[in-house]
């Protein structure tokens, strides 16, 4: 069996956070050793690229403009940005980028200097985004009961988890998700110390178990 895999871009599901729409790229390919994602700009106008600066990950960031025509904002600068340009942006940078052309897509790599990488799994948080963001968490707990199943192994997809049944009451199901997310990723520890989400299950003699 090859090892190598290939796909047209339009081949790759679309995702959305409720904000902008992309195509996975890494999931796609189950790519381990960087992150890479196409982001969609369906029509002249819409924003490709939310507004963020990456000063808490530290990482840079390449886009690709693939197709189409982008205008990049980069700390308050605008920058032209036709099909063929390549845009490098360091940490600490605030970017947005918008699309001038219907049918807008651009590809986006990033990682920290120095550092392995390390998948969030975002995407698979991403489609929950907006119900979280709407305080929606009963019915948001509800859903993710199936769509964890699986046990996807992101550490903060499980830590978002955990916060969503722990703000909808499940102290059971948040300790679970919590505990999950501590084993794949110390990073979860600095997280859970002082995030309001939690506060539901922080007198759990549980949650004192695994953060401290």
């Amino acid at each position: 069996m090859a090892a190598w895999k290939a796909a047209r871009l339009d081949e790759i599901g679309e995702v959305t956070d409720g904000r902008v729409p992309w195509r996975p790229v890494r999931a796609h390919f189950g790519i381990a050793s960087f992150g890479i994602n196409a982001f969609l700009g369906k029509q002249a106008g819409d924003r490709l690229i939310n507004e963020h600066d990456e000063a808490d990950d530290g990482h840079e960031e390449l886009y690709l403009v693939q197709s189409g025509h982008a205008r990049f904002e980069l700390d308050g600068e605008t920058l032209d940005a036709p099909a063929g340009t390549l845009v490098f942006v360091p940490a600490g940078v605030k970017r947005t980028a918008f699309a001038e052309e219907a049918g807008t897509t651009v590809v986006v790599t990033g990682g920290a200097p120095g550092q392995a990488y390390e998948a969030s799994g975002w995407e698979v948080w991403a489609p929950f985004h907006s119900q979280y963001q709407a305080g929606e968490y009963a019915q948001l707990a509800d859903r993710l009961d199936t769509a964890l199943a699986d046990d996807p192994p992101y550490a903060t997809v499980h830590y978002n988890a955990a916060c969503v049944y722990s703000l909808a009451g499940r102290k059971e199901q948040a300790l679970a998700h919590l505990r999950r997310g501590i084993e794949l990723s110390d990073r979860v520890l600095e997280y859970a110390r002082d995030d309001s989400d939690l506060d539901a299950i922080r007198d759990e003699p549980g949650f004192a178990e695994l953060v401290g």
